[in-house]
């Protein structure tokens, strides 16, 4: 999202259009602009114009607070509305170039000072050159032939329109945009716009989780904050059927080095399974901590099921604990934690999970589970910056370990050995009351199965069997090298941040979409459109040296 300095005292913003309130006023600006100050369109008694393109429309708006003063749509898909107006619109643009529309530029009058519409053509044009177009074509009005020459935009054909309303078709190309815009920009001091996240932290946050998080913080020995940190504990016990949780400032990697910590004041020796980078990640844990345990290794993408984990308990019978994870983050794959949980209660094994990336996602139930960790920010849907470790009641005093990491600190006194941040905890009671309230998962689960169904239509394939794919996160394995850089590298400027600069998805060229956080069917549908047209590039249905050939000898 683009902040941009303005002559109203409130900043205005630039973004895609994503919520229905932001549509509706999309709708109404489009209203007044195009029915009641340009007559191309009748009056209706709803003040509401939809664009006959609207399902395939992309709307670029420029709020000010929550009111829409600013719009623009583009379209990647033919035909275009100047498909209409000139029937012979090939005949006058360059031949063998990929071309996008951009349409209903509409800002409100008080906002008409160049600000406004230079920032939103220059959003749409970078979107539209980081999906590989060439150039936009634009109806331009006549009035601003003038502006729109200044920004590099080419016309050509005759104009189109009426009287009342004239436009020229023109073009735009990515050479003349980064030559007569970008270096104002620079200048100006304007920031690259936020895109819209699919990774699998940091996760998009709702209105009210953010609203709690801007609460004034209070002392963490405070009643205030104490009532709030129980409450905050009840919550999440509740949500995963858990008899115990402590709350600690810190990541993931924390509560697991918690969790490491509690294993060495057991005795005898422990399993660790690991089918991925963060199964990798416990055998790591267990080694600087000195545990005594053997390791059991599984190919990346491999569920460890019930059949699985059967000949392991068989094999490991000695194992007084063990330790998985439930969701694979790096795969998206679910292991078969509800059968560990049964061979453990029969073989009286004491079982441990790392559920970082699975609290808020699937359902999750730990009243057999010896210890498990969890996030504030991921499946839960808050800030970043708390760590989880829920356990039986029975947390032993480490003497040895450092004091951070002692788990009967924390349960020895309130949860609060330490000091806490009250904003993080009041945005994870939030976030945590939300998720209860959803009241199960099936909703996540019905997403993920359209959008893993929708990316196999354009020719991606998947890495995780459907029957043990994990809802919050689907892995496009790509076939061609650096392509999931490349592929990830064009959403970003296009304004969509996906999961693929860890060192383990480049590695295989793996490209990762989280549904964690707040996700919606409209949100995922932008990123689509956004995937459509650089599906046949990178989905692997051709070779990087296929590609490279197809695009001439200036691509090389």
């Amino acid at each position: 999202m683009t902040h941009t300095p303005h002559a109203h005292a409130e900043q205005i913003v630039f973004k895609i259009a994503t919520d229905r309130e932001e549509l509706e006023q999309v709708h109404q600006l489009n209203y007044r602009t195009f029915v009641e100050e340009i007559p191309q369109h009748h009056q209706n008694p709803d003040r509401a114009l939809v664009d006959r393109f609207h399902d395939d429309n992309t709307y670029f708006i420029c709020k000010r607070g929550e009111r829409v003063v600013g719009m623009i749509a583009v379209r990647t898909h033919r035909p275009f509305s100047l498909d209409d107006k000139l029937p012979n619109l090939d005949a006058h643009l360059p031949a063998g170039w990929s071309f996008c529309e951009i349409r209903l530029l509409a800002v409100d009058p008080e906002f008409r000072n160049g600000v406004v519409f230079r920032g939103l053509i220059r959003e749409v044009t970078r979107y539209c050159f980081g999906l590989g177009i060439d150039a936009s074509v634009i109806s331009g009005a006549v009035s601003q032939l003038s502006l729109y020459r200044h920004m590099g935009f080419v016309p050509f054909g005759p104009r189109v329109g009426s009287a009342d309303a004239p436009y020229q078709p023109m073009y735009i190309t990515l050479e003349a945009f980064t030559a007569n815009t970008e270096p104002k920009m620079a200048r100006n001091g304007n920031g690259a716009r936020e895109p819209l996240g699919f990774l699998p932290g940091p996760v998009d946050v709702h209105p009210d989780v953010r609203r709690a998080f801007g609460e004034p913080p209070v002392s963490h020995r405070s009643e205030k904050f104490i009532a709030e940190l129980q409450r905050t504990k009840q919550l999440l016990c509740d949500l995963v059927n858990a008899r115990r949780v402590e709350i600690l400032l810190g990541s993931g990697t924390l509560a697991n080095d918690v969790v490491a910590a509690q294993l060495a004041t057991l005795e005898g020796p422990g399993l660790v399974l690991s089918n991925g980078e963060f199964g990798e990640r416990l055998i790591d844990h267990a080694l600087r901590a000195g545990l005594q345990f053997d390791c059991e290794r599984f190919a990346w993408g491999d569920p460890l099921d019930a059949v699985t984990l059967d000949g392991l308990f068989n094999l490991h019978r000695s194992a007084r604990w063990i330790w998985m994870v439930h969701h694979e983050t790096s795969t998206g794959v679910l292991n078969d934690v509800r059968r560990a949980a049964e061979r453990c209660k029969e073989q009286g094994t004491k079982l441990c999970l790392d559920c970082v990336s699975s609290i808020g996602i699937v359902p999750v139930d730990l009243a057999d589970v010896h210890l498990a960790t969890g996030v504030s920010g991921k499946g839960l849907g808050s800030l970043a910056g708390l760590s989880l470790v829920f356990h039986d009641g029975d947390a032993k005093a480490c003497p040895r370990a450092p004091r951070y990491f002692d788990l009967s600190l924390y349960a020895r006194s309130e949860g609060i050995p330490f000091t806490q941040s009250s904003p993080l905890v009041s945005a994870l009671r939030v976030a945590t009351e939300r998720t209860l309230d959803r009241g199960g998962f099936s909703e996540l689960h019905a997403l993920s199965d359209w959008l893993r169904s929708e990316l196999r239509a354009m020719g991606f394939s998947l890495l995780a069997a459907d029957a043990v794919a994990s809802p919050g996160i689907v892995t496009l394995v790509l076939d061609c090298p650096d392509s999931a850089a490349e592929l990830g590298d064009a959403l970003d400027r296009a304004g969509f941040a996906l999961s693929y600069r860890s060192a383990y998805l480049r590695e295989r060229n793996w490209i990762q979409i989280a549904l964690m956080g707040e996700c919606t069917r409209h949100k995922l549908e932008l990123l689509l459109r956004a995937m459509r047209p650089l599906c046949s590039q990178w989905s692997g249905a051709q070779s990087r040296e296929r590609r490279l050939a197809a695009a001439g000898p200036t691509a090389a």
